[in-house]
């Protein structure tokens, strides 16, 4: 049976501010914003039993994945610096328009200096960049014809 991936979850310091990064500029839908108590310090090791979870998406391609925004009532560690790729999680990839996505980006003050390149692609260059997320997380753009902005 096939598999899927559901979602990958960030934790972020400031839900709001990764909001404007997620949604506001790389476009992505808010599917679900609520609090969530458990037991997450077995689960997870975290400090508190509460957390809010904010899903987004896309509700028109329910299989692309979700990106889950998690904020900790007591907080969490911080991640290491941003560098060079190490084991582990490397990044999140967005299919966009990468000139509108960035433009809006530097618009809100948010994603830093964009790293651009152009790939080879068989139907032409394809334009790429990576910013930064609020957090740290690097995130990758990529041209696509279906990309809309």
């Amino acid at each position: 049976m096939p598999r899927s991936l559901h979602h990958a979850a960030l934790v972020t310091r400031d839900v709001e501010a990764s909001l404007r990064f997620y949604r506001d500029a790389l476009g992505l839908t808010v599917l679900m914003d609520q609090p969530f108590d458990g037991d997450w310090p077995t689960l997870f090791d975290a400090r508190s039993s509460r957390l809010r979870s904010v899903f987004l998406g896309d509700p028109a391609v329910t299989d692309a994945g979700i990106v889950e925004l998690v904020a900790f009532d007591r907080g969490a560690d911080p991640a290491p610096p941003p560098g060079a790729p190490a084991l582990g999680f490397f990044l999140l990839s967005f299919f966009v328009d990468v000139d509108a996505t960035l433009a809006r980006l530097a618009a809100l003050g948010l994603g830093g200096p964009p790293r651009r390149v152009e790939q080879p692609g068989p139907a032409g260059p394809v334009p790429m960049a990576t910013v930064r997320d609020p957090d740290g997380v690097l995130v990758e753009l990529i041209g696509a014809p279906h990309a809309g902005a």
